[in-house]
């Protein structure tokens, strides 16, 4: 009796970066790219993903069914039973994608790929903001962080490039490699890089047809260097701290660019929904110092904003009031 074939395994790509990097516009572009391809994507929160309604096909609480075949997965409390549910789906997919919290260390996620026949790891991308990365690796408290995930990268994907100078750039992809050894470098803006990147090894002398990569390094970068170090680190619950309200009044969108412009330091990422005169249903987004507020692409259930905080004795007294002020009375907090 003949044997059915194995089918080859899935590639598992994980996707780390800290808060506000970019690494949800990456994914969104990609998605919207599959031309065919059908793409799993597990996510730790569905608020940060901003599908074009026109894309959409279904949607409850735990999926979002898109209609060129690809979906996305919420991973709520437990990694592997999401990846498990993806797996297990009659219809194999062709790459899944991972994305990483923006505090984690996306290593051990990685790992998962090693643990199961199905799948192949692919590898580990990270995205770094180009105008933030040096800011936040001097804090004291965010340093082991964010060298934690830079070390875990099989490739680096430099970006929000266009919010810096030729030098700065320059300066940036020198201080990356100085860091973390000679990991290859893609840049970018807006998280706008190739699909084909799923499928293709990461080796510089793939690199060269993409059109996207602006500096080549010898790529000597194994996954048994990251079995090497630890991945303890850090207590991410005793480091950063969560709050979010749901805002019930219509915001002039100047006052409010005003008040995002001028976040408070230990304000390390804000994202959400609410409504403006200008825009009617706005997104708005804080991280690195830049701020933005635009018309959303599809309306949103309620008006919500989540604000991940550094934490400290001067933002457990400051954040309650800060947050009042700016979008009204508290409705939920998590930590």
């Amino acid at each position: 009796m003949q044997k059915t074939p194995t089918p080859p395994p899935i590639p598992l790509t994980v996707i780390g970066g800290f808060l506000g990097a970019g690494k949800t516009s990456l994914v969104v572009h990609w998605l919207k790219q599959a031309q065919g391809q059908r793409i799993a994507v597990l996510v730790n929160d569905f608020g940060a993903i901003n599908i074009d309604a026109e894309l959409l096909s279904e949607s409850n609480s735990d999926t979002i069914a898109l209609s060129n075949g690809c979906v996305c997965c919420q991973i709520g409390g437990d990694l592997s039973q999401a990846l498990l549910q993806v797996l297990d789906r009659p219809q194999p997919f062709d790459a899944i994608v991972i994305e990483a919290s923006g505090v984690s260390d996306p290593w051990p996620i990685a790992q998962i790929a090693l643990a199961d026949k199905r799948l192949s790891l692919h590898g580990v991308l990270v995205v770094v903001d180009a105008a933030a990365v040096r800011g936040h690796a001097a804090d004291p408290l965010l340093h082991d962080s964010l060298l934690r995930q830079l070390r875990a990268a099989d490739l680096l994907v430099l970006n929000k490039t266009d919010l810096c100078s030729a030098d700065e750039i320059h300066s940036c992809t020198t201080w990356l490699h100085d860091t973390v050894g000679p990991v290859t470098c893609l840049h970018s803006q807006h998280g706008q890089l190739p699909l084909s990147l799923l499928q293709t090894d990461w080796e510089p002398q793939a690199q060269a047809t993409t059109h996207v990569c602006s500096e080549q390094c010898s790529h000597e970068h194994e996954h048994e260097h990251a079995t090497s170090h630890s991945h303890h680190g850090a207590d991410h619950a005793s480091l950063f701290t969560s709050e979010s309200r749901s805002p019930a009044q219509v915001f002039h969108t100047a006052w409010l660019r005003e008040q995002l412009q001028q976040t408070p330091a230990w304000v390390m990422r804000l994202k959400g929904w609410v409504r403006t005169h200008e825009h009617g249903w706005s997104e708005i987004q804080f991280a690195g110092r830049h701020a933005s507020v635009q018309r959303v692409r599809h309306t949103p259930v309620q008006a919500r904003v989540l604000t991940i905080a550094l934490r400290s004795p001067l933002q457990a007294r400051a954040m309650p009031s800060w947050m009042d002020a700016v979008w009204g009375a508290a409705s939920t907090a998590d930590l």
